[in-house]
């Protein structure tokens, strides 16, 4: 069976930020050192800079598909295939092929270029991500109609971030080094406003920040790495369901927006022998707190809630771990340590714990509330 090809992704922000220019200038790295590379699909939009460092690469004809009384000009897949070369420059990966081609969208010729054996640089938007779409028209006010779900790019083997600041990409638009002079203005009052462009930007940053991290976790588990590696303040909070949920997740949230980059998890841990050990209702609210203040939630099973809450922390890479002060009596404790106290002892020196006292805790004493009586 033939190997699948591999995927490399640039990233960007907006229009215009240089991923089309950076595709080409990898193109023309690779073909120096003797790689087959071809150009499948680029579209310059007239840039003269972009089709420049196009010029030298082979590209193979385009296709053109009638419709509705007009011809366009899409990637011929085909030819592409029977060239078979090591690599394939394929821009705009989002892109919507039109009706008569044999897939829908670029992405799933990109996906059979793969398939082939053939490796393929694209291109993509951060606002042509599914899963942003509706926060890029709450920030824009335009829909994006052309959409990309969001694993295809999460399977990349290579993503690369082009990044550009708003102030730097208005000043490519007015030199005329994205859109012809007749659309600059009107772009620099509408897509192109700098708190426009500023919040794409953090979008494509936190999706690309969160692509790296995926990647990290799953070097650290082929690895056999436990120990947390503290790139980015994750804060887990460890809920057993009381009622001191709300108040250590407020905690952990405030905990976790003090650092950049700061994310926050909940876990609770259910008993493995089936006994409920915590109010439906309690751990459906803080679940939805949790969500609301844009944390994650989990759920493990196990019979130990201290080695689950430890285990789950160092798969995660937390860097600290939130957990209530005891409920216990100190007669209880004379007993056995606690979940707490175990959770303490084992965090070893990578993870930090802290423990948030609560009106619920026993702070060493008895807690014993006296129905008044009617005399009272």
């Amino acid at each position: 069976m033939m190997p699948r090809g591999r995927l490399r992704v640039y990233l960007g922000a907006a229009p215009g930020v240089g991923k089309t220019y950076d595709m080409l200038a990898e193109g023309q790295r690779r073909a120096s050192r003797g790689t087959d590379v071809v150009i499948a699909y680029v579209e310059d939009y007239g840039r003269p800079l972009t089709r420049q460092m196009a010029e030298g690469l082979e590209a193979v004809p385009r296709r053109t598909v009638p419709y509705r009384g007009c011809a366009f000009t899409e990637m011929d897949l085909d030819a592409v295939l029977t060239r078979r070369p090591q690599v394939a420059l394929v821009d705009e990966l989002a892109h919507s092929n039109v009706p008569g081609c044999r897939h829908e969208k670029r992405w799933q010729d990109v996906e059979e270029l793969l398939e082939a054996g053939i490796d393929v640089i694209s291109t993509v938007n951060i606002q042509h991500l599914e899963s942003l779409n509706d926060v890029v028209e709450r920030i824009t006010g335009i829909r994006q109609r052309e959409t990309i779900p969001d694993d295809v790019v999460r399977r990349a083997d290579q993503i690369e971030l082009v990044d550009m600041s708003a102030e730097a990409l208005r000043r490519r638009m007015t030199h005329g080094n994205i859109y012809p002079p007749e659309r600059v203005d009107a772009a620099l009052t509408n897509f192109f406003r700098p708190g426009n462009l500023t919040a794409l930007r953090e979008l494509a940053l936190l999706w690309a920040a969160d692509r790296v991290e995926e990647a990290l976790l799953r070097y650290r588990h082929d690895h056999g790495i436990q120990q947390p590696w503290g790139t980015r303040e994750r804060v887990l909070v460890a809920l057993s369901g009381g009622p001191e949920g709300d108040t250590l997740i407020r905690r952990a949230k405030r905990t976790a927006s003090r650092g950049a980059g700061g994310e926050f998890l909940a876990v609770h841990v259910t008993r493995d022998d089936g006994l409920a050990s915590a109010s439906p209702q309690l751990l459906t609210h803080q679940r939805s707190l949790v969500e609301s203040l844009g944390g994650s939630w989990h759920t493990v099973t196990a019979g130990d809630p201290a080695q689950a809450v430890l285990a789950f922390a160092r798969q995660v890479n937390a860097s600290q771990i939130v957990i209530g002060a005891t409920r216990r009596s100190r007669l209880k404790g004379l007993f056995g340590r606690g979940t707490g106290e175990t959770i303490i002892e084992g965090s070893g020196d990578d993870i930090d714990v802290y423990v948030v006292t609560h009106a619920e805790a026993a702070h060493g004493r008895f807690l014993h509330r006296r129905k008044p009586r009617e005399e009272d």
